[in-house]
């Protein structure tokens, strides 16, 4: 009789461990949630560069800048974000080892679910542009590479988080007006993954193993 009362003492214990695991990783994944953070979507809206306008590129009349207009998308409904000075660089392809033009966007602060665009005048600084006027004359698009990089902070109810850096790019066809082809914005990407997609595999894989 007493081994059964001791074998029925160890079944509630049990259980009440079992919903104390479970509560727990649910708790800490309604934390994460609550406290994830996702990076600000980055893209190109509309890109001229008049010296590939083959319609007006006289010797005598060049304009060498480049007409930008940036979008920054604070995708987070509950966070909002402050941009520290937003470093762009231009490339003419293929020689990306060489900027041919910069440019910084004074850092700022930016809305939880908000977007806001910088349109930009940047002066290229002694590119050679025969390469990319023969291409648009010959029916080929020229490429431009744009680079983007600042350190971005999140606020969290009442606090910043620390400081993550935004890195990212994008090739972008220009055609014989100058224009880029793709009427669509063009979205800036970075080469390494996603930081909260391996969070949430951490997390998920630590509660199973916990659970079994």
């Amino acid at each position: 009789m007493s081994d059964n009362g001791e074998g029925g003492g160890c079944r509630p214990c049990s259980s009440i461990c079992c919903r104390f695991i479970i509560t727990s990783g649910f708790a800490a994944l309604f934390l994460w949630l609550a406290l994830r953070t996702s990076q600000p979507t980055c893209s190109i809206q509309d890109l001229y560069v008049p010296i590939l306008n083959k319609t007006d590129h006289s010797i005598g009349n060049r304009n060498n800048s480049i007409f930008c207009d940036l979008m920054l998308d604070n995708g987070m409904k509950e966070k909002a974000v402050y941009y520290e000075n937003i470093s762009l660089i231009f490339f003419y392809d293929p020689n990306t080892s060489f900027p041919i033009a910069n440019y910084t966007v004074p850092g700022f602060h930016q809305g939880h679910g908000k977007k806001a665009h910088r349109k930009l005048v940047v002066e290229a600084h002694g590119p050679s542009w025969e390469a990319a006027l023969k291409n648009v004359s010959h029916g080929t698009v020229s490429v431009l590479r744009v680079g983007l990089s600042t350190k971005v902070r999140f606020r969290i109810i009442f606090w910043y988080t620390k400081r993550h850096n935004l890195v990212v790019g994008a090739d972008i066809e220009v055609n014989d007006s100058g224009k880029k082809v793709k009427k669509k914005g063009i979205k800036l990407k970075s080469s390494s993954p996603e930081r909260n997609c391996h969070l949430l595999l951490l997390l998920f894989s630590s509660v199973l193993v916990v659970l079994l």
